[in-house]
């Protein structure tokens, strides 16, 4: 028993990691948008471009503080929550524009970006609509 007890203990930790991983992110776009690259991502979300290719585009955010932004924030954005916030603060700061748009919820931006012509944003794979139009994944 007490082998068996140890055994839980050991295993407990990689239990919680397990879960703690989550969904892959899928980058979504409007049906127009070409696929693309994790560099250009990077880009049109901290406002250096505003096109991919001819298309403009608009990117969309979930809140601060929301598990599948702190994912993309790390898997596409290689950043934190607290470096992409700073980053924002200076570029307002200094005149160069506004963070994207921040819709409530996974349903708002599935729904923002069918909707909208340029619009893109990230969902975990899991809520990934059928016949959405993915336009990156790692």
């Amino acid at each position: 028993m007490t082998k068996l007890r140890h055994l839980i203990f050991l295993l407990l930790p990689l239990v919680g990691l397990a879960g703690a991983v989550g969904d892959e992110i899928v980058i979504i776009g409007h049906s127009a948008l070409p696929k693309t690259d994790r560099v250009t991502l990077q880009r049109l979300y901290t406002g250096r471009i505003v096109s991919i290719g001819p298309q403009s585009v608009a990117p969309v955010n979930l809140p601060a503080g929301s598990t599948v932004r702190d994912d993309f924030l790390q898997m596409v954005m290689e950043q934190n929550e607290e470096q992409y916030t700073g980053y924002w603060l200076v570029r307002r700061y200094v005149g160069k524009g506004s963070p994207p748009r921040e819709l409530g919820s996974i349903d708002e931006v599935v729904k923002h970006v069918a909707a909208t012509p340029g619009a893109v944003g990230y969902v975990p794979l899991s809520k990934l609509p059928p016949g959405a139009n993915v336009i990156f994944r790692r």
